[in-house]
Protein backbone atom coordinates (compact mmCIF):
# COMPACT_ATOMS: atom_id res chain seq x y z
CA UNK A 1 0.00 0.00 0.00
CA UNK A 2 0.98 3.64 -0.42
CA UNK A 3 0.46 5.98 2.51
CA UNK A 4 0.30 9.70 1.75
CA UNK A 5 0.81 11.92 4.78
CA UNK A 6 -0.76 15.33 5.32
CA UNK A 7 1.48 18.25 4.42
CA UNK A 8 1.59 19.28 8.09
CA UNK A 9 2.32 15.75 9.40
CA UNK A 10 5.12 15.70 11.96
CA UNK A 11 8.16 13.44 12.05
CA UNK A 12 6.59 11.75 15.08
CA UNK A 13 3.45 10.99 13.02
CA UNK A 14 5.56 9.41 10.27
CA UNK A 15 7.81 7.47 12.65
CA UNK A 16 4.83 6.00 14.48
CA UNK A 17 3.51 4.49 11.24
CA UNK A 18 6.96 3.31 10.12
CA UNK A 19 7.54 1.56 13.45
CA UNK A 20 4.17 -0.21 13.29
CA UNK A 21 4.74 -1.40 9.73
CA UNK A 22 8.23 -2.70 10.44
CA UNK A 23 7.06 -4.49 13.59
CA UNK A 24 4.54 -6.38 11.45
CA UNK A 25 7.05 -7.43 8.81
CA UNK A 26 6.38 -4.82 6.16
CA UNK A 27 9.11 -3.61 3.85
CA UNK A 28 8.92 0.17 3.88
CA UNK A 29 10.40 3.05 1.93
CA UNK A 30 9.85 6.63 3.05
CA UNK A 31 9.95 9.38 0.42
CA UNK A 32 10.15 12.94 1.75
CA UNK A 33 8.72 15.32 -0.86
CA UNK A 34 8.50 19.09 -0.88
CA UNK A 35 4.79 18.94 0.02
CA UNK A 36 3.97 15.44 1.26
CA UNK A 37 5.75 12.47 2.78
CA UNK A 38 4.87 9.23 0.98
CA UNK A 39 5.42 5.77 2.51
CA UNK A 40 5.60 2.68 0.27
CA UNK A 41 4.69 -0.43 2.30
CA UNK A 42 4.86 -4.00 1.05
CA UNK A 43 3.54 -6.77 3.27
CA UNK A 44 0.58 -8.80 4.49
CA UNK A 45 -2.47 -6.52 4.72
CA UNK A 46 -4.26 -9.05 6.92
CA UNK A 47 -1.96 -8.05 9.78
CA UNK A 48 -2.42 -4.31 9.29
CA UNK A 49 -5.33 -3.15 7.19
CA UNK A 50 -5.41 0.09 5.19
CA UNK A 51 -8.37 1.15 7.30
CA UNK A 52 -6.29 0.91 10.46
CA UNK A 53 -3.50 3.00 8.94
CA UNK A 54 -5.92 5.68 7.75
CA UNK A 55 -6.99 6.26 11.38
CA UNK A 56 -3.50 7.43 12.39
CA UNK A 57 -2.95 11.13 12.95
CA UNK A 58 -1.31 12.86 10.00
CA UNK A 59 -2.47 10.35 7.32
CA UNK A 60 -4.14 11.93 4.30
CA UNK A 61 -4.79 8.89 2.13
CA UNK A 62 -4.02 5.17 1.87
CA UNK A 63 -3.94 3.60 -1.60
CA UNK A 64 -4.04 -0.15 -2.11
CA UNK A 65 -1.91 -1.41 -4.99
CA UNK A 66 -2.82 -5.10 -4.92
CA UNK A 67 -6.47 -6.11 -5.00
CA UNK A 68 -7.92 -7.38 -1.71
CA UNK A 69 -9.27 -10.60 -3.26
CA UNK A 70 -6.01 -12.47 -2.83
CA UNK A 71 -7.20 -16.05 -3.37
CA UNK A 72 -9.41 -15.18 -6.36
CA UNK A 73 -6.72 -13.02 -7.94
CA UNK A 74 -4.35 -13.94 -10.75
CA UNK A 75 -1.56 -12.61 -8.55
CA UNK A 76 -1.89 -15.78 -6.47
CA UNK A 77 -2.97 -18.18 -9.23
CA UNK A 78 -1.85 -17.21 -12.71
CA UNK A 79 -3.44 -20.09 -14.64
CA UNK A 80 -7.18 -20.43 -15.16
CA UNK A 81 -8.95 -22.58 -12.60
CA UNK A 82 -10.61 -25.63 -14.17
CA UNK A 83 -13.39 -27.34 -12.23
CA UNK A 84 -13.83 -30.99 -13.14
CA UNK A 85 -16.77 -33.24 -12.31
CA UNK A 86 -16.87 -37.00 -11.80
CA UNK A 87 -18.45 -37.55 -15.24
CA UNK A 88 -15.61 -35.71 -16.99
CA UNK A 89 -17.34 -32.36 -17.53
CA UNK A 90 -14.92 -29.44 -17.10
CA UNK A 91 -15.57 -25.72 -16.63
CA UNK A 92 -12.89 -23.10 -17.22
CA UNK A 93 -9.59 -22.73 -19.01
CA UNK A 94 -9.46 -23.79 -22.63
CA UNK A 95 -12.39 -26.17 -22.27
CA UNK A 96 -15.47 -25.74 -24.40
CA UNK A 97 -18.16 -23.60 -22.68
CA UNK A 98 -20.92 -25.54 -20.93
CA UNK A 99 -24.69 -25.04 -20.88
CA UNK A 100 -26.89 -25.04 -17.77
CA UNK A 101 -30.62 -25.04 -18.52
CA UNK A 102 -33.90 -25.64 -16.77
CA UNK A 103 -36.89 -23.96 -15.13
CA UNK A 104 -36.61 -21.11 -12.67
CA UNK A 105 -38.59 -23.21 -10.17
CA UNK A 106 -39.06 -26.95 -9.98
CA UNK A 107 -42.82 -27.29 -9.84
CA UNK A 108 -45.13 -30.10 -8.75
CA UNK A 109 -44.83 -31.73 -12.16
CA UNK A 110 -41.99 -34.21 -12.55
CA UNK A 111 -42.99 -35.12 -16.11
CA UNK A 112 -42.59 -31.47 -17.15
CA UNK A 113 -39.15 -31.29 -15.56
CA UNK A 114 -38.12 -34.55 -17.22
CA UNK A 115 -39.29 -33.18 -20.57
CA UNK A 116 -37.00 -30.18 -20.11
CA UNK A 117 -34.10 -32.39 -18.95
CA UNK A 118 -34.52 -34.73 -21.92
CA UNK A 119 -34.48 -31.80 -24.34
CA UNK A 120 -31.39 -30.39 -22.60
CA UNK A 121 -29.59 -33.71 -22.94
CA UNK A 122 -30.61 -33.97 -26.60
CA UNK A 123 -29.14 -30.52 -27.29
CA UNK A 124 -25.80 -31.33 -25.69
CA UNK A 125 -26.23 -29.48 -22.39
CA UNK A 126 -24.35 -30.70 -19.34
CA UNK A 127 -26.38 -29.30 -16.43
CA UNK A 128 -30.01 -29.24 -15.32
CA UNK A 129 -30.82 -26.22 -13.15
CA UNK A 130 -33.92 -25.55 -11.13
CA UNK A 131 -34.96 -23.79 -7.96
CA UNK A 132 -36.17 -25.67 -4.91
CA UNK A 133 -36.05 -22.68 -2.57
CA UNK A 134 -36.98 -19.37 -4.19
CA UNK A 135 -36.09 -15.97 -2.71
CA UNK A 136 -38.96 -13.84 -3.97
CA UNK A 137 -39.51 -10.11 -3.63
CA UNK A 138 -43.10 -10.65 -2.51
CA UNK A 139 -44.02 -13.11 0.27
CA UNK A 140 -47.13 -13.97 -1.75
CA UNK A 141 -45.16 -15.34 -4.71
CA UNK A 142 -44.27 -19.02 -5.08
CA UNK A 143 -41.44 -19.92 -2.70
CA UNK A 144 -40.48 -23.36 -4.05
CA UNK A 145 -41.22 -26.96 -3.10
CA UNK A 146 -38.08 -27.55 -1.05
CA UNK A 147 -36.88 -31.13 -0.65
CA UNK A 148 -39.55 -32.49 -2.98
CA UNK A 149 -38.10 -30.35 -5.77
CA UNK A 150 -34.58 -31.56 -4.94
CA UNK A 151 -35.78 -35.16 -5.25
CA UNK A 152 -37.29 -34.37 -8.65
CA UNK A 153 -33.96 -32.88 -9.79
CA UNK A 154 -32.07 -35.94 -8.57
CA UNK A 155 -34.52 -38.24 -10.32
CA UNK A 156 -34.24 -36.33 -13.60
CA UNK A 157 -30.45 -36.36 -13.27
CA UNK A 158 -30.42 -40.14 -12.88
CA UNK A 159 -32.68 -40.48 -15.93
CA UNK A 160 -30.58 -38.24 -18.21
CA UNK A 161 -27.05 -38.15 -16.78
CA UNK A 162 -27.15 -34.36 -16.41
CA UNK A 163 -25.45 -32.71 -13.45
CA UNK A 164 -27.76 -30.66 -11.22
CA UNK A 165 -27.67 -27.03 -10.04
CA UNK A 166 -29.93 -25.48 -7.43
CA UNK A 167 -29.88 -22.43 -5.19
CA UNK A 168 -29.24 -22.65 -1.46
CA UNK A 169 -30.80 -19.93 0.67
CA UNK A 170 -29.93 -20.98 4.20
CA UNK A 171 -26.92 -22.70 5.74
CA UNK A 172 -29.27 -25.00 7.67
CA UNK A 173 -30.25 -26.64 4.36
CA UNK A 174 -26.65 -27.39 3.34
CA UNK A 175 -26.52 -31.08 4.29
CA UNK A 176 -29.84 -31.77 2.57
CA UNK A 177 -28.80 -29.87 -0.56
CA UNK A 178 -25.49 -31.73 -0.80
CA UNK A 179 -27.36 -35.03 -0.71
CA UNK A 180 -29.24 -34.23 -3.93
CA UNK A 181 -27.34 -31.53 -5.84
CA UNK A 182 -24.03 -31.50 -7.76
CA UNK A 183 -23.53 -27.70 -7.79
CA UNK A 184 -24.76 -25.25 -5.16
CA UNK A 185 -25.87 -21.83 -6.34
CA UNK A 186 -25.67 -18.61 -4.33
CA UNK A 187 -28.27 -16.23 -5.71
CA UNK A 188 -27.90 -12.51 -6.35
CA UNK A 189 -29.74 -11.60 -3.16
CA UNK A 190 -27.36 -13.64 -1.01
CA UNK A 191 -24.05 -12.55 -2.50
CA UNK A 192 -23.29 -10.67 0.74
CA UNK A 193 -24.85 -13.18 3.10
CA UNK A 194 -21.47 -13.87 4.65
CA UNK A 195 -22.63 -16.67 6.96
CA UNK A 196 -23.99 -18.54 3.96
CA UNK A 197 -20.82 -17.88 1.94
CA UNK A 198 -18.72 -19.24 4.80
CA UNK A 199 -20.94 -22.31 5.13
CA UNK A 200 -20.64 -23.33 1.46
CA UNK A 201 -16.93 -22.56 1.72
CA UNK A 202 -16.61 -25.41 4.20
CA UNK A 203 -18.20 -28.03 1.95
CA UNK A 204 -16.65 -29.80 -1.04
CA UNK A 205 -19.38 -28.99 -3.57
CA UNK A 206 -18.69 -26.60 -6.47
CA UNK A 207 -20.47 -23.28 -6.02
CA UNK A 208 -21.99 -20.95 -8.62
CA UNK A 209 -21.86 -17.44 -7.22
CA UNK A 210 -24.19 -14.98 -8.93
CA UNK A 211 -23.37 -11.29 -9.05
CA UNK A 212 -25.44 -9.15 -6.71
CA UNK A 213 -28.14 -6.80 -7.95
CA UNK A 214 -25.85 -3.80 -7.47
CA UNK A 215 -22.48 -5.41 -6.74
CA UNK A 216 -19.33 -3.87 -8.12
CA UNK A 217 -16.87 -6.29 -9.70
CA UNK A 218 -14.60 -5.89 -6.67
CA UNK A 219 -17.47 -6.72 -4.28
CA UNK A 220 -18.38 -9.70 -6.47
CA UNK A 221 -14.85 -11.10 -6.30
CA UNK A 222 -14.63 -10.44 -2.56
CA UNK A 223 -17.79 -12.52 -2.12
CA UNK A 224 -15.97 -15.35 -3.89
CA UNK A 225 -13.03 -14.71 -1.58
CA UNK A 226 -15.24 -15.45 1.45
CA UNK A 227 -16.00 -18.89 0.02
CA UNK A 228 -12.40 -19.62 -0.95
CA UNK A 229 -11.04 -18.41 2.40
CA UNK A 230 -12.94 -21.28 4.06
CA UNK A 231 -11.18 -23.81 1.82
CA UNK A 232 -13.55 -24.33 -1.12
CA UNK A 233 -11.80 -23.07 -4.26
CA UNK A 234 -14.33 -24.59 -6.69
CA UNK A 235 -16.14 -21.32 -7.34
CA UNK A 236 -17.87 -20.48 -10.63
CA UNK A 237 -18.85 -16.84 -11.05
CA UNK A 238 -22.05 -15.88 -12.87
CA UNK A 239 -22.81 -12.53 -14.50
CA UNK A 240 -26.61 -12.21 -14.36
CA UNK A 241 -27.12 -8.51 -14.93
CA UNK A 242 -27.15 -5.57 -12.55
CA UNK A 243 -29.93 -3.18 -11.63
CA UNK A 244 -30.09 0.12 -13.47
CA UNK A 245 -32.28 3.20 -13.82
CA UNK A 246 -33.78 1.91 -17.10
CA UNK A 247 -36.09 -1.08 -16.76
CA UNK A 248 -38.51 -0.19 -19.54
CA UNK A 249 -37.29 -2.89 -21.91
CA UNK A 250 -35.01 -5.18 -19.90
CA UNK A 251 -35.13 -6.61 -16.40
CA UNK A 252 -31.47 -5.81 -15.71
CA UNK A 253 -28.42 -4.48 -17.53
CA UNK A 254 -26.25 -7.35 -18.77
CA UNK A 255 -22.71 -6.25 -17.96
CA UNK A 256 -20.85 -8.02 -20.75
CA UNK A 257 -17.69 -6.03 -20.00
CA UNK A 258 -17.46 -7.64 -16.56
CA UNK A 259 -16.47 -10.96 -18.15
CA UNK A 260 -13.15 -9.89 -19.75
CA UNK A 261 -12.46 -7.66 -16.74
CA UNK A 262 -12.86 -10.61 -14.38
CA UNK A 263 -10.82 -12.79 -16.72
CA UNK A 264 -8.02 -10.24 -16.49
CA UNK A 265 -7.95 -10.00 -12.70
CA UNK A 266 -9.21 -13.43 -11.58
CA UNK A 267 -8.49 -17.04 -12.48
CA UNK A 268 -12.02 -18.23 -11.61
CA UNK A 269 -14.34 -19.43 -14.39
CA UNK A 270 -17.35 -17.24 -15.18
CA UNK A 271 -20.65 -18.03 -16.92
CA UNK A 272 -23.44 -15.74 -18.14
CA UNK A 273 -27.16 -15.85 -17.40
CA UNK A 274 -28.93 -13.87 -20.16
CA UNK A 275 -32.36 -14.98 -18.90
CA UNK A 276 -32.05 -12.96 -15.67
CA UNK A 277 -29.73 -10.49 -17.35
CA UNK A 278 -32.46 -9.32 -19.74
CA UNK A 279 -35.78 -10.80 -18.63
CA UNK A 280 -36.78 -11.13 -22.29
CA UNK A 281 -36.87 -14.28 -24.41
CA UNK A 282 -35.80 -12.57 -27.61
CA UNK A 283 -32.63 -11.24 -25.96
CA UNK A 284 -31.39 -14.55 -24.58
CA UNK A 285 -29.70 -15.76 -27.76
CA UNK A 286 -27.84 -12.53 -28.71
CA UNK A 287 -26.67 -11.92 -25.13
CA UNK A 288 -25.56 -15.56 -24.77
CA UNK A 289 -23.50 -15.14 -27.93
CA UNK A 290 -22.08 -11.86 -26.68
CA UNK A 291 -21.02 -13.55 -23.45
CA UNK A 292 -19.32 -16.39 -25.30
CA UNK A 293 -17.49 -13.97 -27.61
CA UNK A 294 -15.90 -12.13 -24.69
CA UNK A 295 -14.78 -15.30 -22.96
CA UNK A 296 -17.57 -16.76 -20.82
CA UNK A 297 -17.02 -20.37 -19.74
CA UNK A 298 -20.69 -21.25 -20.06
CA UNK A 299 -24.28 -20.08 -20.31
CA UNK A 300 -27.28 -20.49 -18.02
CA UNK A 301 -30.71 -20.35 -19.67
CA UNK A 302 -34.19 -20.75 -18.23
CA UNK A 303 -36.32 -23.32 -20.05
CA UNK A 304 -39.86 -24.38 -19.15
CA UNK A 305 -42.20 -26.95 -20.66
CA UNK A 306 -45.15 -24.51 -20.30
CA UNK A 307 -43.90 -20.93 -19.77
CA UNK A 308 -47.38 -19.38 -19.92
CA UNK A 309 -48.31 -21.28 -16.75
CA UNK A 310 -44.92 -21.18 -15.03
CA UNK A 311 -45.01 -20.26 -11.34
CA UNK A 312 -41.99 -17.98 -11.74
CA UNK A 313 -40.10 -16.25 -14.57
CA UNK A 314 -42.30 -17.54 -17.36
CA UNK A 315 -41.71 -14.39 -19.40
CA UNK A 316 -37.98 -15.02 -19.65
CA UNK A 317 -38.16 -18.79 -20.04
CA UNK A 318 -37.82 -20.47 -23.42
CA UNK A 319 -40.48 -23.03 -24.37
CA UNK A 320 -38.89 -26.32 -25.38
CA UNK A 321 -39.34 -25.97 -29.19
CA UNK A 322 -37.82 -22.47 -29.11
CA UNK A 323 -35.06 -23.68 -26.79
CA UNK A 324 -34.06 -26.38 -29.27
CA UNK A 325 -33.85 -23.88 -32.12
CA UNK A 326 -31.88 -21.39 -30.02
CA UNK A 327 -29.59 -24.08 -28.65
CA UNK A 328 -28.93 -25.45 -32.12
CA UNK A 329 -27.69 -22.04 -33.25
CA UNK A 330 -25.75 -21.50 -30.02
CA UNK A 331 -24.02 -24.86 -30.42
CA UNK A 332 -22.99 -24.00 -33.97
CA UNK A 333 -21.79 -20.58 -32.85
CA UNK A 334 -19.98 -22.05 -29.85
CA UNK A 335 -18.26 -24.73 -31.93
CA UNK A 336 -17.05 -22.19 -34.47
CA UNK A 337 -15.88 -19.79 -31.78
CA UNK A 338 -14.09 -22.52 -29.83
CA UNK A 339 -12.35 -23.72 -33.00
CA UNK A 340 -11.21 -20.20 -33.90
CA UNK A 341 -9.88 -19.61 -30.37
CA UNK A 342 -7.93 -22.85 -30.45
CA UNK A 343 -6.45 -21.99 -33.85
CA UNK A 344 -5.47 -18.53 -32.60
CA UNK A 345 -3.90 -20.04 -29.48
CA UNK A 346 -1.94 -22.55 -31.58
CA UNK A 347 -0.67 -19.81 -33.88
CA UNK A 348 0.44 -17.69 -30.92
CA UNK A 349 2.36 -20.62 -29.43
Amino acid sequence: MIIIMERNATKANVDKILDLLKENGFQVRCNQGEVHTVIDALGDKTTITPGRISAFEGVKEVKVIREPFRLASRDSHEDDTVIEFSNGVKIGGANKPVAMVGPCSVEDDYDGLLEVATAAKEMGCQFLRGGAFKPRTSPYDFQGHGEKALKFLKQASEATGLLTVSEIMDASDLDMMCEYIDVLQIGARNVQNFKLLQAVGKCNKPVILKRGLASTIREFLLAAEHIMYQGNHNVILCERGIRSFDSAFTRNVMDIASIPVIKKYSHLPIIVDPSHGTGQRYLIEPLAKAGLVVGADGIMIEVHHDPENALSDGKQSLPIPMFKEVMKRLNQFNNRLHYEKNCLSANVE
